[in-house]
């Protein structure tokens, strides 16, 4: 728990230099700016994406009184949202597309790390086993461009 405190007080603390968002178009890569309007004009296949990475994550509300790890899920993609949604536009942090996958990385990952290391979608077939390995797949997928977004954007506020 202390690295997870450490590591957001890190995290939100990389940006208050960072310039206005009226200094970014809107989009979904890496330095563009990520918001109602740029999800909105966002490729459909991304906006789709969103909607089934929305549902995975919501599913797990079933399994959390049931399945510890199910809480680390849900917890993660909450902590997520509160984060990028509320926490860093309080302290003035531009929501570019990176931040919000650094933020991902961060808060998803106690949670993907106990889904590979229990692996719950090997047992027994039950509705529970069938998410647990629906959002593993979710979570590293989304991981491929996270890494990358995130990199570029480190990248970029730390140049």
């Amino acid at each position: 728990m202390k690295f997870l405190l450490v590591g957001l007080m890190l995290l939100l603390s990389i940006e208050p230099t960072f310039a206005q968002s009226e200094n970014y178009e809107r989009g979904h890569q890496a330095l563009q700016l990520w918001d109602n309007e740029a999800m909105a004009l966002a490729p459909q296949w991304v906006r789709i994406w969103l909607m089934i990475m929305g549902a995975s994550f919501a599913i797990g509300l079933f399994f959390v009184w049931r399945h510890p790890i199910a809480r680390w899920v849900v917890g993660g993609f909450i902590a997520a949202i509160a984060v990028s949604g509320f926490v860093a536009p309080a302290l003035g942090i531009v929501g570019l597309s990176g931040f919000v996958a650094l933020v991902h990385l961060f808060c998803w990952s106690p949670a993907l790390y106990q889904l590979l290391t229990k692996r719950p979608f090997l047992g027994d077939t039950s509705a529970f086993s069938i998410w647990s390995g629906v959002i593993t797949a979710v979570i590293l997928f989304s991981f491929i461009f996270d890494i990358r977004d995130a990199f570029i954007y480190l990248q970029h506020i730390l140049s």
